[in-house]
Protein backbone atom coordinates (compact mmCIF):
# COMPACT_ATOMS: atom_id res chain seq x y z
CA UNK A 1 0.00 0.00 0.00
CA UNK A 2 2.90 2.35 0.77
CA UNK A 3 4.37 1.83 -2.72
CA UNK A 4 1.01 2.78 -4.30
CA UNK A 5 0.92 6.01 -2.33
CA UNK A 6 4.48 6.85 -3.44
CA UNK A 7 3.66 6.19 -7.12
CA UNK A 8 0.47 8.24 -6.88
CA UNK A 9 2.33 11.12 -5.20
CA UNK A 10 5.01 11.03 -7.90
CA UNK A 11 2.34 11.08 -10.63
CA UNK A 12 0.59 14.07 -9.07
CA UNK A 13 3.90 15.91 -8.68
CA UNK A 14 4.87 15.23 -12.31
CA UNK A 15 1.48 16.39 -13.59
CA UNK A 16 1.75 19.59 -11.53
CA UNK A 17 5.28 20.24 -12.79
CA UNK A 18 4.22 19.83 -16.41
CA UNK A 19 1.26 22.18 -15.92
CA UNK A 20 3.44 24.81 -14.25
CA UNK A 21 6.12 24.58 -16.94
CA UNK A 22 3.63 25.63 -19.62
CA UNK A 23 3.36 22.30 -21.37
CA UNK A 24 0.50 22.53 -23.86
CA UNK A 25 -1.48 19.85 -25.61
CA UNK A 26 -1.46 21.55 -29.01
CA UNK A 27 2.15 20.64 -29.78
CA UNK A 28 3.46 24.19 -29.75
CA UNK A 29 6.43 25.12 -27.64
CA UNK A 30 6.83 28.83 -28.45
CA UNK A 31 4.32 30.05 -25.88
CA UNK A 32 2.10 31.67 -28.53
CA UNK A 33 0.01 28.58 -29.17
CA UNK A 34 -3.00 29.64 -27.21
CA UNK A 35 -4.16 31.59 -24.21
CA UNK A 36 -3.32 30.46 -20.70
CA UNK A 37 -6.48 28.36 -20.78
CA UNK A 38 -5.41 26.55 -24.00
CA UNK A 39 -8.01 28.31 -26.16
CA UNK A 40 -7.14 30.15 -29.38
CA UNK A 41 -6.45 33.90 -29.07
CA UNK A 42 -8.87 35.60 -31.45
CA UNK A 43 -9.21 39.33 -32.21
CA UNK A 44 -11.87 41.02 -34.33
CA UNK A 45 -11.24 44.09 -36.48
CA UNK A 46 -12.78 46.02 -39.37
CA UNK A 47 -16.35 45.14 -38.37
CA UNK A 48 -19.26 46.88 -40.13
CA UNK A 49 -22.76 46.43 -41.52
CA UNK A 50 -23.91 48.35 -44.60
CA UNK A 51 -27.23 50.11 -43.93
CA UNK A 52 -29.88 47.57 -44.96
CA UNK A 53 -32.28 48.47 -47.77
CA UNK A 54 -34.48 45.39 -47.33
CA UNK A 55 -35.39 43.13 -44.40
CA UNK A 56 -31.98 41.46 -44.53
CA UNK A 57 -28.42 42.71 -44.16
CA UNK A 58 -24.81 41.62 -44.42
CA UNK A 59 -22.08 41.83 -41.81
CA UNK A 60 -18.36 41.97 -42.43
CA UNK A 61 -15.26 41.69 -40.25
CA UNK A 62 -11.88 40.06 -39.86
CA UNK A 63 -11.03 37.50 -37.17
CA UNK A 64 -7.29 37.23 -36.52
CA UNK A 65 -5.92 34.16 -34.76
CA UNK A 66 -2.65 34.99 -32.97
CA UNK A 67 -2.15 31.47 -31.67
CA UNK A 68 -0.92 28.12 -32.88
CA UNK A 69 -4.37 26.59 -32.36
CA UNK A 70 -6.86 26.60 -35.26
CA UNK A 71 -10.53 27.26 -34.54
CA UNK A 72 -13.86 27.53 -36.34
CA UNK A 73 -16.54 30.21 -36.40
CA UNK A 74 -19.65 28.10 -35.84
CA UNK A 75 -22.45 30.66 -35.53
CA UNK A 76 -23.41 34.27 -34.98
CA UNK A 77 -26.28 35.55 -32.84
CA UNK A 78 -27.83 39.00 -32.61
CA UNK A 79 -30.92 40.58 -31.07
CA UNK A 80 -31.63 42.25 -34.44
CA UNK A 81 -32.52 38.91 -36.10
CA UNK A 82 -33.61 35.46 -34.98
CA UNK A 83 -31.97 34.00 -38.09
CA UNK A 84 -28.31 34.97 -38.47
CA UNK A 85 -26.42 32.79 -40.94
CA UNK A 86 -22.84 32.50 -42.15
CA UNK A 87 -22.46 32.38 -45.93
CA UNK A 88 -19.77 31.79 -48.48
CA UNK A 89 -19.85 32.96 -52.08
CA UNK A 90 -18.73 30.47 -54.70
CA UNK A 91 -19.19 30.84 -58.45
CA UNK A 92 -21.21 34.03 -57.87
CA UNK A 93 -23.69 32.14 -55.65
CA UNK A 94 -24.27 32.60 -51.94
CA UNK A 95 -24.72 29.52 -49.79
CA UNK A 96 -25.08 28.94 -46.07
CA UNK A 97 -22.29 26.98 -44.36
CA UNK A 98 -22.03 25.31 -40.95
CA UNK A 99 -18.69 26.90 -40.02
CA UNK A 100 -15.64 28.80 -41.23
CA UNK A 101 -12.08 27.71 -40.47
CA UNK A 102 -9.83 30.17 -38.67
CA UNK A 103 -6.30 28.88 -39.27
CA UNK A 104 -3.63 28.90 -36.58
CA UNK A 105 -1.58 32.12 -36.87
CA UNK A 106 -3.92 33.23 -39.65
CA UNK A 107 -7.18 35.04 -40.22
CA UNK A 108 -10.71 34.74 -41.51
CA UNK A 109 -11.88 37.63 -43.71
CA UNK A 110 -15.62 38.13 -43.99
CA UNK A 111 -15.89 40.73 -46.75
CA UNK A 112 -18.10 42.03 -49.54
CA UNK A 113 -18.18 39.64 -52.47
CA UNK A 114 -16.92 36.77 -50.34
CA UNK A 115 -17.73 35.00 -47.10
CA UNK A 116 -19.98 37.04 -44.81
CA UNK A 117 -22.60 37.14 -42.07
CA UNK A 118 -26.23 37.31 -43.25
CA UNK A 119 -29.01 38.72 -41.06
CA UNK A 120 -32.36 37.38 -42.29
CA UNK A 121 -35.76 38.86 -41.38
CA UNK A 122 -34.51 41.94 -39.54
CA UNK A 123 -36.66 42.92 -36.54
CA UNK A 124 -35.64 46.57 -37.07
CA UNK A 125 -33.66 48.33 -39.79
CA UNK A 126 -30.61 50.06 -38.35
CA UNK A 127 -29.58 53.40 -39.87
CA UNK A 128 -26.12 54.70 -40.71
CA UNK A 129 -24.41 55.71 -37.46
CA UNK A 130 -26.15 53.00 -35.37
CA UNK A 131 -24.36 49.99 -33.91
CA UNK A 132 -25.60 46.41 -34.17
CA UNK A 133 -24.60 44.02 -31.41
CA UNK A 134 -23.57 40.48 -32.37
CA UNK A 135 -21.96 37.52 -30.61
CA UNK A 136 -19.52 35.30 -32.51
CA UNK A 137 -19.50 31.66 -31.39
CA UNK A 138 -16.52 29.37 -31.92
CA UNK A 139 -15.69 25.70 -31.65
CA UNK A 140 -12.91 26.28 -29.08
CA UNK A 141 -12.63 29.95 -28.12
CA UNK A 142 -15.06 31.74 -25.85
CA UNK A 143 -17.78 33.80 -27.57
CA UNK A 144 -16.82 37.33 -28.60
CA UNK A 145 -19.28 40.24 -28.47
CA UNK A 146 -18.84 42.76 -31.30
CA UNK A 147 -20.65 45.99 -32.13
CA UNK A 148 -20.96 46.47 -35.88
CA UNK A 149 -21.07 50.15 -36.86
CA UNK A 150 -23.74 50.69 -39.53
CA UNK A 151 -22.16 52.35 -42.56
CA UNK A 152 -23.59 53.69 -45.85
CA UNK A 153 -25.27 51.01 -47.97
CA UNK A 154 -22.44 51.28 -50.52
CA UNK A 155 -19.58 51.24 -47.96
CA UNK A 156 -16.68 49.03 -49.01
CA UNK A 157 -13.34 49.52 -47.21
CA UNK A 158 -11.50 47.75 -50.05
CA UNK A 159 -12.48 50.56 -52.46
CA UNK A 160 -11.32 53.47 -50.30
Amino acid sequence: MNRRTTVLSASVALTAALALSGCSSDGSSDGSAAGSDGKPELKVSGAFMPQPVMDMAGGFLTIKNDSGTADKLTSVTSPISGDVQIHESKNQKMQQVKSFDIPANGKLDLERGGSHIMFMGLKTKPKQGDKVSIVLHFEKADPIKVDLPVEAATHNPKQQ
